[in-house]
């Protein structure tokens, strides 16, 4: 990422202990410290986000969800076209 794509300032204060392990994790990575923060910040609250899909199911269309995982994978060209595309998040 370049200085002309961002867009907005994020300032923070750290201890000096985690301001050291940071920068050699982003030198050991090649990269700037904040390269390097806002990647694992980045990665982190993606990861968070997507865990907190949340859905309820009655005891009947538990079951039936619960068949339909233990269910044998019908494969199909779609699907296989689908899983080898990469993720949106990942691009």
């Amino acid at each position: 990422m370049t200085a002309a794509t961002r867009e907005t300032t994020i300032n923070l204060r750290a201890p000096a202990a985690q301001r050291k392990l940071i920068d050699q994790a982003a030198q050991a990575q090649g990269k700037t410290r904040t390269g390097f923060m806002l990647e694992a910040a980045y990665e982190k609250a993606q990861q968070v986000l997507l865990d907190r899909t949340v859905f309820a199911l009655d005891a009947r269309r538990f079951q039936r969800f619960v068949a339909l995982l233990d269910a044998p994978v019908k494969t199909s060209k779609a699907l296989s076209r689908l899983l080898a595309r990469r993720a949106p998040w990942d691009q």
